[in-house]
């Protein structure tokens, strides 16, 4: 009663706890998603720079024009001035009244500039004739300068003007010719250049803008087919792929996922056959341990016996087939292997020392003339791999015939593969059969008396493979079977004494 309250409760828990895990993995799946989107963030992004970059080049330009219009404004004084200074050396005039009339006579202001004649006598030579002159706020700030010369600036109704004196004395009359600049004006033009810069840069911060939204969301269409595509993914279909398209990091991007895929694919489905294979390699082990069971007889010490020597090598086959899954489970783990350096020759004797005891064969060691008498393996899988293709070849022979285990380079020189085989002279492996044999619970033709699974072959392909190599059978001899493992030749370095890095890691 108490195993069984426990098993219900075990089963209860588990189902709860499955429940909460499939609820958990559905509410992660179906969670909407929160946030502003990368295209929205790439095109804000860009229409921030852009606006930036606009505005910070409109206020450069703007404080550099500014000041090119100060220094332009000074030049057009100091140009009247000097004009002024240099008609008045002439001497050609008997008065300042006569110098600036004559002055004013030949000099035509710009249309923002004025031009006015200030005489002692408080009487005004003015070109053009404008209102400002009677303005008492100008008469108030030109007079000093008349007398003191300089530049001053006033605020009128029609914005800040600048006056600039140049005094002049002959005898004892005294004047001064003021040039009057209306900044406003000038500055006007400056504010509708700018006006129209601003105009220009909102266009073109739009369009920008509007570009880099159509293009963000081109670049970004084959991720939201990778988002589509993952989302559809399951342990029960892989079969979807994602379109190449160009020759850019996004295609690469796909194409890597879609090479995931494809890797997920073969595991999840080799992990399926391997399941499959399993379950079916146990049924008949478990079926025969209940049939027993259901006919014994208690009562019957002969038939119990009999039954419990029975029913024991059943368990001894289960417990070998779960030994060797485990062990192939195993080999895709970076722990798998131990690699060290290994005397190849005294590997070698001491797998044919080992192998003598499997059957009474003629057992022959072959060494090649161009072996090499250090490498790093891992020898206890080499040799266990060895003793595993040995024992196959003494399935498939009968007393006394020759089995030879040797090794080899496959051709001279550094960095050559080393092949290690097993060549029996038994009826050998047909042609279709020899990628198959290699393969989880493959079988060939199976002899009298063996008992195997089919895992022997796949976990010497799986020891060669954690060396970075492989196994395979060698058609080209004409009698017998020829199993090779072919690893790679790594040769130790003297001077290295840390932990030597292995091909397959």
């Amino acid at each position: 009663m108490t195993t069984t309250a426990t098993t219900t409760a075990g089963t209860t828990t588990g189902e709860a706890a499955g429940t909460t895990g499939t609820t958990a993995t559905s509410a992660m799946t179906t969670e909407p998603r929160r946030g502003v989107s990368v295209r929205t963030r790439i095109t804000a992004a860009v229409a921030l720079l852009v606006t930036v970059a606009l505005a910070g080049a409109g206020l450069i330009v703007y404080f550099v024009e500014s000041r090119s219009l100060t220094e332009s404004t000074q030049r057009e004084v100091e140009q009247e001035l000097d004009e002024f200074v240099a008609l008045q050396k002439t001497g050609d005039f008997a008065s300042v009244r006569d110098l600036l009339s004559g002055f004013l006579e030949r000099n035509v202001p710009d249309e923002d500039e004025l031009l006015v004649g200030w005489v002692g006598d408080g009487r005004i030579v003015r070109f053009p004739d404008d209102p400002l002159v009677r303005d008492q706020r100008f008469l108030a700030a030109a007079a000093p300068l008349v007398t003191d010369g300089g530049t001053a600036y006033l605020d009128t109704d029609r914005g800040e003007v600048r006056i600039t004196s140049q005094p002049v004395t002959q005898g004892d009359q005294r004047g001064a010719l003021l040039v009057v600049t209306f900044l406003d004006e000038e500055r006007g033009e400056l504010l509708r250049t700018m006006r129209t810069y601003a105009l220009v840069a909102v266009i073109a911060a739009v369009l920008v803008t509007a570009t880099a939204a159509w293009q963000s969301g081109r670049l970004l269409r084959p991720l939201r087919s990778l988002r589509t595509a993952t989302e559809s993914t399951s342990a029960t279909d892989l079969s979807r792929r994602l379109p190449e398209r160009g020759n850019d990091d996004i295609t690469a991007l796909t194409r890597t996922v879609n090479g995931m895929l494809d890797r997920l694919e073969h595991a999840f489905a080799g992990q399926r056959q391997f399941l499959d294979d399993a379950g079916h390699e146990l049924r008949t082990p478990l079926t025969i341990l209940r049939g027993h069971l259901e006919l014994l007889d208690p009562h019957d010490p002969v038939e119990v016996a009999e039954t419990r020597a029975l029913l024991l090598d059943e368990v001894d086959r289960m417990a070998r087939l779960v030994g060797d899954l485990i062990l192939l489970a195993k080999s895709d783990r970076p722990d798998f292997l131990s690699p060290a350096t290994t005397d190849i020759a005294d590997l070698l004797a001491a797998v044919v020392t080992k192998a003598r005891a499997l059957g009474e064969r003629d057992w022959v060691l072959a060494l090649g003339d161009d072996l090499p008498a250090d490498l790093v393996l891992d020898a206890q899988r080499i040799t266990q791999a060895l003793l595993a293709l040995a024992d196959n070849a003494v399935k498939h022979t009968g007393p006394g015939t020759r089995i030879e285990i040797g090794a080899g380079l496959s051709s001279g020189g550094t960095g050559t593969p080393l092949h290690c085989w097993v060549h029996d002279a038994g009826p050998g492996v047909a042609p279709a059969d020899r990628e198959r044999i290699f393969q989880r619970f493959g079988r060939a033709a199976v002899p009298e008396g063996d008992e195997g699974f089919g895992l022997g072959l796949s976990i010497v392909a799986a020891i060669a493979e954690a060396h970075g190599g492989r196994a395979y059978a060698d058609p080209a001899p004409g009698a017998g079977a020829r199993f090779v493992v072919e690893v790679p030749a790594v040769r130790p370095d003297p001077t290295d004494t840390e932990e030597l890095p292995w091909p397959a890691s």
